[in-house]
């Protein structure tokens, strides 16, 4: 064999198996991705029931439920839908209703959001990136305001 074969040889194979770690790594990472979705889009595109995924909203005010345990009921809301979401656990020291929430979990077949965890915005002026853009692109988040009012409501008010 030339040094011209050896080197081939030898790029030819540090090729295969930079090729195969990187097969490995996309084959370990595929259970790992998680869609970010608003109430309005989780609708609209039909996600199905066991789908891994994150909704974002605000906490639609009067439907947060404390069940028994450590098991709370409520609805994520963007003005354009409502999605349920249950969770039992911890919630965080700041989920309130009227506030920014992202809830991480999966569709049952009956169109109820299982969360098996929940984030809350965590002061009066933030709102998880996610969640601002997707209230943005519904008309109901306001950019400088305390809370995220609905558009139409907000001009009546000046």
């Amino acid at each position: 064999m030339t040094r011209k074969q050896k080197r081939l040889t030898l790029i030819g194979s540090a090729v295969g198996v930079l090729a195969l770690a990187v097969g490995l790594i996309l084959f370990a990472l595929r259970d790992n991705v998680v869609f970010f979705y608003g109430p309005g889009e989780l609708v609209e595109k039909h996600v199905g029931a066991g789908t891994r995924l994150r909704i974002g909203g605000l906490v639609k005010t009067g439907t947060l439920v404390h069940l028994e345990g450590k098991s709370v009921k409520f609805e994520v809301t963007d003005g354009k839908a409502d999605v349920p979401v249950t969770y039992t656990g911890l919630l965080p020291d700041l989920f309130k209703e009227g506030q920014g929430v992202v809830a991480e979990g999966a569709l049952d077949t009956a169109g109820v959001f299982k969360a098996d965890s929940i984030l809350a915005k965590h002061d009066e002026r933030y709102m998880p990136r996610e969640v601002a853009d997707a209230l943005k692109k519904q008309g109901v988040w306001q950019e400088g305001g305390a809370a995220a009012q609905p558009a139409k409501n907000a001009g009546a008010a000046q």
